[in-house]
């Protein structure tokens, strides 16, 4: 399957390795070329993207609008500020396809931990919807740290749980397959994507959480 991932920081670069060695096609969508291959931004494991870049040569790094033609999903690795901008600006590239939102509406603005740019009403998973509307759009991933978004087996043997949102039945199918490739055994479908309100909105507590426990290597998990 082609595979585009929105984004090339720590989020997009694990999920286009893990793709890849599930023997997908991937593209990573960045909006300058050039300037990604040349940044001299270490990412937060401090790694340079034209390091990463070499290492996994058979990933393709292409313009936004290219990305989202060539994927037959698009995930949505962007920061929650500029997801809604960038996604309405590839409206008709995106079309009908399924687009898995990972992203966050964290406010950074006043400081760390950051607040919620939208939350109670709304959220970001909504607002992208309402922006691209003939997309199936899908929140996953967005409650764990990238490592564990890609291969949860890397605590507690995997057992503990994803959620996801969306208005497609098919859609949130084909985004628990591929969760199940990663590796994930507690898919907990929670709804229409109104629900993804709720996932957005323990963040906060996530953010508490990794300050706490001095790590972002841990996850929820459900009993009943």
């Amino acid at each position: 399957m082609k595979i585009a991932i929105l984004g090339t920081g720590m989020v997009g670069k694990a999920h286009a390795g893990r793709l890849v060695a599930l023997g997908h096609e991937v593209a990573l969508g960045t909006q300058d070329v050039e300037a990604t291959k040349k940044s001299d931004k270490p990412d937060n494991a401090g790694q340079l993207f034209a390091d990463w870049l070499a290492k996994n040569q058979s990933v393709q790094l292409m313009p936004f609008h290219e990305a989202a033609e060539f994927g037959d999903i698009i995930i949505n690795a962007l920061s929650g500020e500029v997801s809604v901008l960038v996604l309405t600006g590839l409206n008709q590239q995106i079309g009908k396809k399924i687009v898995i939102d990972i992203a966050n509406p964290l406010d950074f603005s006043h400081g760390f931990p950051p607040t919620l740019s939208v939350s109670n009403t709304d959220s970001l998973g909504e607002q992208l919807q309402a922006a691209i509307p003939k997309a199936r759009v899908v929140k996953a991933f967005n409650t764990l740290t990238a490592a564990l978004q890609v291969e949860p087996s890397l605590i507690a043997s995997g057992e503990h749980a994803l959620f996801i949102s969306g208005n497609d039945a098919v859609a949130k199918q084909q985004v628990t397959e591929l969760a199940e490739s990663y590796g994930w055994h507690t898919i907990i479908d929670l709804g229409d994507i109104s629900t993804a309100r709720g996932s957005e909105m323990y963040l906060p507590l996530w953010l508490r959480l990794m300050d706490a426990l001095g790590t972002p290597m841990f996850n929820i998990a459900i009993i009943k």
